[in-house]
């Protein structure tokens, strides 16, 4: 491969005589690079990640698991322990408060936001979960150890690689005494955060804004917190005074809760005795406070001008930053490793051409593109910016500034708390390895979330007459879904194409009559990871041998 994603031209790194050897090299353990070694070992494929230390500390850093993210993990049989993980409860309600303080007044409720409902949707086979992110990565790091073939490296920096032709030497540096050794792979991948020392070498730039706020983040315990207020349980509370306008709200068992000024300067974080003050200020309420940390971070719109170099990859905040308002940072990381796991694991396997690794890039930078513009649509109005004269009056005033302050918050915030078109709506248009129908022109972008089986979408879902969802009768590999009778001799086509290309082929035809309505076509071909890469009426040639990137599809 030449040009943009060709080689990559690094310093020469010296090869040792006979260098340790993976298959995948993974530098990052969090969410994006755990889950890549979750979606490689699933699929046989040996691969090490390298982190520099165990990852521990009470910073939340994301909250929101979303729908999609857990449909993930319910395909590697992990939903139902991460529902178990839940510090309260996957029945505990996502409600999200605006108030004027903690203590104060309720200006608006958005019930059930992010979809973290656990009442079955037809929508989607998986509802989201609201848990702090060092306890979803305790269930992902603990699934990842348990798979043969994943096993995960401390103590080791990556420094540099390069690229031998047949795949990549990784350069690491021992963190506790500084010694250098190497390791062989098939590819490298960055799952190496914001400041990823990877992005770096394969000479990617972020490109965007940066600095769009600075923010400080404080985590306390503060028992019976919960119950000294009068708002009932929720997940985030939205606190809208002069004071110290500010988000709050419980993140784990202990009474542990994060706070978070908005509006104030967090280049310097405060002394625990300042935080105290803080807190009882913006909340309005005198409790026992005990604060157990307090961290600056920058809110910025940025994004990778490149996700690859050769055999070397991105994933994760290695490639894109954004505003945290939403919670879609864990959702797209996931998405990332998702899409590169299972194409790097078709390469290897020798059914998947280099189209599906081009396709990779495609796919996943417009996908992060239409999270950052959300995320920053979120950014724009924060609680700082709702404040109104009289808010807090107990008074005609105050009551005709509350309803004011309401009508704001309805029209300005509820895309934040209910978007599921960001969450499942993305389609991926223009990639080689989907055969678009025609109907892509038909796909935009939408807050509200409308399934649609337009090639490069996630399939539609719906839960079947036996109780189980459609997507637990997808196989590892392709899937092809008969929507109705009488389409024996076209499944005899396409399976019989499908073992002459080598691709791994499930058929279902589950008999529900709400499929034809659903798919808009008699067939379709899903991807193994349940977007939709084909669909017609009839089976046409040569269809698997670009969906599996072996060759490109014929212009319409």
């Amino acid at each position: 491969m030449a040009g943009r994603h060709g080689p990559a031209k690094r310093r020469p790194v010296a090869v040792t005589p006979k260098p340790d050897t993976t298959t995948v090299a993974i530098i990052g353990s969090g969410p994006a690079g755990l889950s890549l070694a979750i979606e490689l070992g699933h699929r046989g494929v040996p691969c090490t990640i390298f982190e520099r230390s165990p990852r521990a500390g009470h910073a939340p850093r994301a909250k929101t698991t979303h729908s999609r993210t857990r449909e993930h993990m319910r395909r590697w049989g992990i939903a139902g322990k991460l529902a178990e993980a839940s510090p309260f409860g996957v029945d505990y309600p996502s409600h999200v408060m605006f108030v004027t303080r903690l203590g104060g007044h309720l200006l608006h409720r958005f019930e059930h936001a992010l979809d973290c409902n656990p009442a079955r949707d037809e929508h989607y086979s998986e509802h989201g979960q609201w848990i702090p992110q060092y306890r979803l990565e305790k269930v992902l790091l603990d699934h990842a150890l348990s798979l043969p073939g994943v096993r995960i490296l401390y103590g080791q920096e990556f420094t540099d690689y390069a690229e031998t032709g047949s795949g990549v030497t990784v350069r690491l540096r021992d963190v506790e005494d500084g010694s250098t050794h190497e390791m062989a792979a098939s590819y490298l991948v960055g799952a190496d955060g914001s400041g990823s020392t990877v992005r770096d070498r394969i000479d990617a730039t972020m490109q965007g804004s940066y600095g769009l706020s600075r923010n400080l983040n404080i985590i306390f315990r503060a028992p019976g917190l919960a119950g000294a207020h009068p708002h009932g349980p929720g997940i985030m509370f939205w606190q809208i005074n002069p004071d110290l306008p500010s988000l709050i709200g419980p993140m784990d068992q202990g009474d542990l809760w994060y706070f978070m000024p908005t509006g104030v300067d967090g280049a310097n974080p405060p002394t625990p005795a300042e935080a105290e003050a803080m807190i009882r200020k913006a909340t309005g309420i005198d409790t026992e406070i005990e604060v157990l940390s307090s961290d600056t971070w920058v809110a910025s719109k940025l994004l990778a001008d490149r996700f690859r170099n050769g055999r070397a990859f991105l994933v994760g905040d290695a490639g894109h930053l954004h505003p945290p308002f939403g919670g879609f940072g864990m959702l797209l990381g996931v998405g990332d490793a998702v899409d590169l796991g299972w194409k790097i694991a078709a390469v290897l396997a020798g059914w998947g051409g280099e189209g599906l690794l081009d396709s990779y890039e495609i796919e996943r930078r417009q996908t992060a593109q239409i999270v950052l513009d959300a995320a920053e649509a979120n950014h724009t109005i924060l609680a700082n910016q709702l404040i109104l004269p009289h808010l807090e009056e107990d008074s005609p005033a105050g009551e005709a500034a509350r309803a004011e302050a309401a009508a704001l918050v309805r029209r300005h915030k509820r895309a934040e708390f209910y978007a599921r078109g960001v969450v499942l709506g993305y389609c991926y248009r223009g990639s080689p390895v989907v055969v678009d129908d025609g109907s892509q022109q038909d796909w935009v972008r939408s807050l509200d979330y409308v399934p649609a089986a337009i090639p490069g979408c996630i399939a539609p879902h719906c839960w079947l007459a036996d109780g189980s969802s459609l997507y637990d009768h997808f196989g590892a590999g392709f899937t092809l879904l008969a929507t109705g009778p009488g389409l024996d001799a076209e499944i005899a086509r396409a399976e019989a194409e499908a073992r002459q290309a080598g691709v791994p082929l499930t058929v279902i035809a589950p008999g529900d009559d709400r499929l034809p309505g659903l798919y808009a076509a008699r067939l379709a071909l899903i991807r193994p990871d349940q977007h939709v890469a084909w669909r017609g009426d009839a089976f046409e040639d040569g269809v698997f041998a670009v969906i599996a990137g072996q060759r490109a599809a014929v212009p319409a």
